[in-house]
C-alpha cells in the first residue's frame, strides 16, 4: 500500500497573525480573501491563526483550507524570487479590466520612476502601446509591463500588485531596490 507524503506547512495554525505577517508578507492576500482584514491591528500579534479564524466564525475545515491556500501563496513567491520584474494575478486581472475599458487591450502598463513625492521620488504608471529599442517589455499572464533600461536598475525583483483597502484600490509597487518609502507608500529613495 502507497504512502501519501504529506505536505509539510511552513505556516500552522498555532503561530501568531502578526509573526505569519511579518516573515511572509506572502501571506496577506490569502489571509485579507478569506476575510481576515486585521492583518495591522494589535490583537493580530498575540492571536494565533486558529483563534483569529475562529473568532471571524470559520470551522476547523475552513481553518484548514485557508491556511494551505497560505502555504500556497508564500510557496509560489518563493517561486517569484529571483525574476526581474512580477506581476501578481490580482494585478494581472485588473490591468486586462482596466484595459479592456478603456479600449486598449494591445497596450501594456508602463512603470515608470519619475521625480516627486515626500521621498524624491513616485512611481508613474500609464497605459501605453508604443515601445522602443529603450524599453524592456515583460509578458506575463496575459498582459505587458512595459519600463525604460534605464529605469530596470531601480525596478530590477520588484512586484505589481492590486490592493483594494479602506483607503481605496489601486496598483501597488513593492520594490526591494527602495532605501526607503514615505507613510502613504507613494513616494521612496533610491
Amino acid at each position: 500500500m502507497e504512502q501519501k507524503a504529506e505536505v509539510k506547512h511552513i505556516v500552522t495554525k498555532d503561530m501568531t497573525i502578526g509573526d505569519v505577517v511579518a516573515k511572509y508578507p506572502a501571506s496577506i492576500e490569502p489571509l485579507q480573501a478569506a476575510g481576515v482584514h486585521c492583518v495591522g491591528c494589535h490583537v493580530s500579534y498575540h492571536e494565533t491563526l486558529e483563534q483569529g479564524f475562529k473568532g471571524h466564525g470559520m470551522s476547523d475545515e475552513e481553518v484548514d483550507i485557508v491556511i494551505t491556500n497560505i502555504n500556497k501563496a508564500i510557496g509560489d513567491s518563493k517561486l517569484e524570487e529571483g525574476k526581474e520584474f512580477i506581476i501578481t494575478n490580482k494585478a494581472a486581472e485588473k490591468l486586462k479590466e482596466v484595459l479592456k475599458e478603456n479600449n486598449k487591450e494591445g497596450s501594456g502598463l508602463r512603470v515608470e520612476i519619475v521625480p516627486g513625492g515626500c521621498s524624491g521620488f513616485q512611481y508613474g504608471l500609464e497605459l501605453d502601446e508604443n515601445t522602443t529599442d529603450l524599453d524592456i517589455v515583460f509578458e506575463e499572464k496575459g498582459v505587458r509591463i512595459i519600463v525604460s533600461k534605464e529605469n530596470m536598475a531601480f525596478l530590477k525583483g520588484a512586484k505589481l500588485d492590486y490592493v483594494d483597502s479602506l483607503q481605496g484600490g489601486g496598483f501597488k509597487i513593492s520594490n526591494p531596490n527602495a532605501h526607503s518609502s514615505c507613510g502613504c507608500g507613494q513616494s521612496f529613495e533610491h
